[in-house]
């Protein structure tokens, strides 16, 4: 019996220890990194201030009697949107699936715990990566409201913007960065959001413009922003968050991340040089208006290149950014006679385009051994496969964004009456003012 019991408890042990050797070879090489997990959880929160900071700088260009409207379709859709994301909109963009659409594994976030999901991020919580990318899903639909400020109805403006985020952020968030999307299968690169973000509001913007129509007041005379100190608290804001934006990209506090900080500021002050000057050659003055549209123009182009490109691309992509997007708000748009209010076309979709151009450019494994070469540096491809991935984008956004606006047109409607437009958006859609002294 004695030695039964010896054997069994030795057999037991042997078991035990095999059983911890077989478990330590299957358990992922991989651990939570607190310092790459604290930077993503910062540059999630300056992501998240970009959204009230969009709201100042659109706030401020538009009448004071539509100021709060403003105000209301930002936070609200920071409101909408988080709870869109948590509950179905991670798992569309972000879950494996089909090469086209995520599944819905995830939904509500079942399966996205606090252990590192690999084929994203190795080093932080995938509740981390998840709620980082939430912020873009936050800002992207918020974009487009500088297209159709000052006339949409507040109810169509809901509807639109979680059908929107839905239908058409969520599939080209994953055909892009999602694990077997078919533009990341491709090769396209887009570190930031260039494509995702910023061409696919840009284009939507351009659509909202047209098929939302002229402000009625359009043509009379030129609308002057009510408050450009607000509007320059917004870029700043913007500039600020910005580096959240491109650098937390990285997903670690990592040479790349450090990379992604220097050539966004670098490229942020390239455009808004840029746009000063042509300003003061064009115009006899540099503007404010001008300065903080060149800085906006420089970060929205420098975001999809910012994880593979050096300084000295950086700032020629910043220079002509402000090249480009000064000939669409000024040019291009009185020619085509659409009015995008803020000019979110003019400086995302155009500034969006540019920037992915730029990446099949300028894109060098130098920088970033785990990106691709561009045009500059010997591989064509990669300009190629860019530029096929702003036309499926562009395409896909366009066509989407009118089938939606056609849709809640005919069940409710998505302009305001003459009137209500007359007397402002703040007091016919929310009952509020902003400013309550008559001047």
């Amino acid at each position: 019996m004695f030695f039964s019991v010896r054997n069994l408890i030795v057999f037991s042990v042997f078991l035990l220890a095999s059983s911890a050797i077989c478990f330590a070879g299957d358990a992922p090489a991989v651990s939570i990194d607190s310092g790459d997990t604290a930077w993503v959880l910062i540059s999630a929160a300056l992501v998240m201030l970009m959204t009230p900071g969009l709201a100042f700088f659109y706030g401020g260009l538009v009448r004071r009697k539509n100021y709060l409207s403003i105000l209301m379709q930002c936070f609200l859709a920071m409101a909408l949107l988080s709870v869109q994301w948590v509950l179905f909109g991670y798992s569309l963009s972000f879950a494996p699936g089909t090469s086209w659409i995520g599944g819905i594994q995830w939904f509500c976030l079942r399966g996205v715990g606090l252990e590192p999901y690999t084929d994203y991020a190795a080093t932080i919580p995938h509740q981390a990566f998840m709620i980082f990318q939430g912020m873009f899903a936050i800002i992207t639909p918020a974009l487009i409201i500088g297209a159709f400020a000052e006339r949409m109805k507040f109810s169509a403006f809901m509807i639109f913007t979680l059908l929107w985020a839905t239908f058409i952020y969520d599939p080209v968030a994953h055909w892009v960065w999602g694990v077997g999307g078919w533009l990341r299968n491709l090769g396209a690169l887009d570190f930031a959001g260039g494509t995702v973000v910023h061409i696919n509001a840009g284009i939507a913007a351009l659509v909202s413009a047209i098929v939302v129509g002229k402000r009625t007041c359009c043509d009379k005379y030129t609308i002057a922003p009510h408050n450009l100190p607000f509007s320059v608290l917004g870029a700043a804001l913007l500039w600020f968050g910005w580096f959240g934006f491109n650098a937390g990209s990285a997903l670690g506090a990592n040479g790349i991340a450090v990379n992604a900080f220097v050539v966004t500021n670098t490229a942020a002050a390239a455009a808004a040089l840029s746009w000063a000057l042509i300003d003061w050659i064009i115009n006899g003055k540099p503007t404010m208006l001008g300065t903080i549209s060149g800085a906006v123009a420089g970060l929205v182009a420098i975001t999809p290149a910012a994880g593979y490109v050096g300084t000295g691309s950086a700032i020629v992509i910043g220079l002509l950014s402000s090249v480009f997007c000064f000939v669409a708000v000024t040019t291009i748009k009185h020619k085509l006679g659409y009015d995008d209010s803020l000019d979110a076309f003019g400086v995302h979709g155009v500034g969006g385009i540019w920037g992915a151009l730029a990446t099949g450019l300028f894109a060098s494994k130098a920088v970033n051994p785990l990106g691709a070469d561009g045009l500059f540096f010997g591989n064509a491809h990669t300009f190629v496969v860019q530029l096929g991935a702003i036309a499926v984008t562009a395409v896909y956004a366009f066509l989407g964004t009118l089938i939606l606006y056609k849709i809640i047109d005919v069940v409710i409607g998505i302009r305001v009456t003459e009137e209500d437009e007359a007397i402002g958006l703040d007091l016919t859609q929310h009952n509020e003012r902003a400013y309550t002294m008559l001047e």
